[in-house]
């Protein structure tokens, strides 16, 4: 009789947590890949997921037909990303511009659901990233230090999706140069990022992101990055067409190093080509 009693209460406790699970609904696909359009989005690898991301900057179409309207200039990034959990994405990649390595860390804290008893409004994650410069200094005789070619970002991704079609999202971020132009510059900046996408259709969306640097922080010639775009999604490829204010593809450079003004024409159109890669674990 106590087994039978053990028994039942086993299958009760199960059924109870089995429940529970399928009552919380989680949110998919706030933004459709980790990426907005420069900046990273809220969203995570799953486990065993690999993303092989190209990401590509021509000039700035001001240049006019002399310069093909930018298309006679370039600035690549190749990086891999990978899931080692569903909460837990890690990548590292190279830029043409400065000859920058790049590494991060994107772990997701909460996310987006709904419950019986309430729910969860938002999506949030934390994101770490270095940046080491191995561009050669501009006086060989005085050389920079290992620690002076590094840039720390940290930053929190808060998102929302509203309805099927809709999502927006903050990203409260701190730059951290070892080494800046000026004593009179600040080694760390505080900047607020702001994103959107809209889904047009299902394999086509739009979307936006801006960075706002608070006042001085930066000198006279940086700007804040402004960017639009467009998600085009094929299935294992998303490939994401952009026109940006910014040349760089990783945060020290289009949040503290852009130089564009949009009213100017210094606008350049890239793309991000994204291949998704099974690794581990069956494909869902």
């Amino acid at each position: 009789m106590k087994n039978k009693f053990l028994l039942l209460l086993c299958c009760l406790i199960c059924t109870t947590i089995s429940a529970q699970k399928e009552f919380t609904k989680y949110t998919h696909e706030t933004f459709r890949g980790t990426r907005v359009v420069n900046g990273h989005s809220v969203e995570t690898l799953h486990e065993g997921e690999m993303e092989m991301i190209i990401g590509h900057r021509f000039g700035r179409i001001n240049g006019g037909a002399y310069e093909l309207f930018g298309l006679d200039q370039a600035s690549i990034r190749i990086g891999f990303d990978y899931g080692f959990r569903d909460w837990l994405t890690i990548g590292a990649g190279r830029s043409s511009m400065k000859k920058e390595f790049d590494g991060f860390l994107k772990f997701r804290l909460l996310r987006q659901s709904a419950k019986g008893q309430g729910e969860m409004p938002v999506s949030i994650s934390g994101f770490s990233s270095l940046a080491y410069t191995t561009l050669k200094a501009s006086d060989p005789q005085q050389p920079l230090s290992f620690q002076n070619r590094l840039v720390f970002t940290y930053q929190i991704f808060i998102a929302r999706k509203i309805g099927d079609r809709f999502s927006i999202q903050l990203m409260p971020t701190w730059l951290h140069f070892n080494l800046v132009d000026t004593k009179e510059e600040p080694n760390d900046k505080i900047v607020l990022g702001a994103a959107a996408k809209f889904q047009l259709t299902k394999n086509v969306a739009f979307t936006s992101e801006y960075y706002y640097g608070f006042p001085n922080q930066f000198l006279s010639d940086k700007e804040n990055s402004f960017s639009i775009g467009f998600d085009l999604n094929t299935g294992s490829h998303v490939f994401q067409l952009h026109f940006t204010n910014s040349a760089g593809m990783i945060e020290k450079q289009f949040i503290g190093e852009t130089t564009g003004v949009w009213g100017n024409g210094d606008i350049q159109f890239g793309f991000n080509m994204v291949r998704t890669f099974k690794l581990k674990g069956r494909r869902y």
